[in-house]
């Protein structure tokens, strides 16, 4: 393999991780805060998906299609939150999973009933369809480097939010003592709406992002879901510096797993065989991870006991 073809890898895999992490973000600081399991987490990623793409048919504005993705989301998972969700904080994780469950059928059939079953495509802008000439003679698509500096900025920005600020205090006091700060006069109920309607915006950010890349279709979440929850097993659930760098590494070992496993498998096998086992390898590598990281530190890597 060239060490170009490589570098272009490092760059799809911290592309896909910083897409993870703004997933991962919102479903940590709502499983971290709230201890709630969500597994409607991934329908608020179609539906800001399906928002962006709706918009930008209107009105052939990719920034206004971003904004919408945003508020559709939020508004969504305000109102999951406030008719639904708020009903089970003092349930059991099983009656959350069939609730949150249920969710997931009914944003699936209700975005059928409006969309359609055909998927929609969201075009990348017209400043951001070329490619852009990095050093040593690489060309990489100017979209997804925008995706790694949206995806960074954002990181910069949750962290100051949640370690500088006072809501970001009062988060970080509800994950640690919910009963304590509402005795202290803080509205526990508007916190968690609060916490909720962001995560859900940045599901539906990282859904619109993505949207323009792949086809926007019901369903597209869950498989997303199950690589964030992976990813916040692996940082350590309720750390936003852990769902961050669990991210790159879920987001770097599937990449390049699905790269270079084929490639060593080939030096001994024949290519059909070896792109098979390799692929195989390569969807298993994340779990491998997990397990491994799980092993020296149960907590995760970030996580609190």
């Amino acid at each position: 393999m060239s060490l170009i073809l490589l570098i272009e890898q490092l760059l799809n895999g911290l592309q896909f991780g910083v897409m993870l992490f703004l997933m991962s973000a919102g479903l940590t600081l709502i499983f971290g805060v709230m201890g709630l399991i969500n597994l409607a987490h991934g329908s608020l990623y179609m539906v800001g998906a399906f928002a962006a793409a709706g918009v930008a048919a209107a009105t052939g504005s990719f920034a206004l299609a971003l904004a919408a993705s945003l508020a559709a989301a939020a508004i969504a998972g305000v109102l999951v939150e406030v008719l639904v969700i708020r009903r089970l904080y003092d349930r059991d994780h099983l009656d959350q999973v069939l609730a949150t469950f249920a969710l997931i059928l009914i944003f699936s059939e209700s975005t059928r009933w409006v969309f359609g079953s055909f998927p929609l495509y969201l075009d990348v802008p017209a400043a951001l369809s070329g490619a852009v000439s990095l050093p040593g003679g690489i060309s990489y698509p100017a979209y997804r480097l925008a995706i790694i500096g949206i995806g960074l900025a954002v990181a910069v920005i949750l962290f100051l939010l949640i370690s500088k600020t006072r809501i970001g205090m009062r988060i970080r006091a509800g994950e640690s003592d919910r009963e304590m700060i509402g005795a202290l006069g803080v509205n526990i109920s508007v916190l968690y709406t609060a916490v909720f309607a962001l995560g859900a915006a940045l599901a539906g950010f990282a859904g619109a992002l993505v949207g323009a890349i792949q086809s926007v279709q019901v369903g597209m979440g869950e498989p997303v879901l199950i690589l964030a929850f992976v990813t916040i097993v692996i940082g350590g659930i309720g750390s936003i510096k852990g769902a961050f760098v669990g991210a790159l590494l879920v987001g770097l070992t599937d990449t390049l797993g699905r790269v270079l496993l084929p490639v060593a498998f080939g030096t001994f096998m024949d290519p059909s065989s070896a792109t098979a086992v390799g692929a195989a390898l390569a969807s298993m590598s994340i779990y491998i991870l997990m397990a491994g990281v799980l092993l020296f530190k149960p907590t995760g890597l970030y996580g609190s006991a």
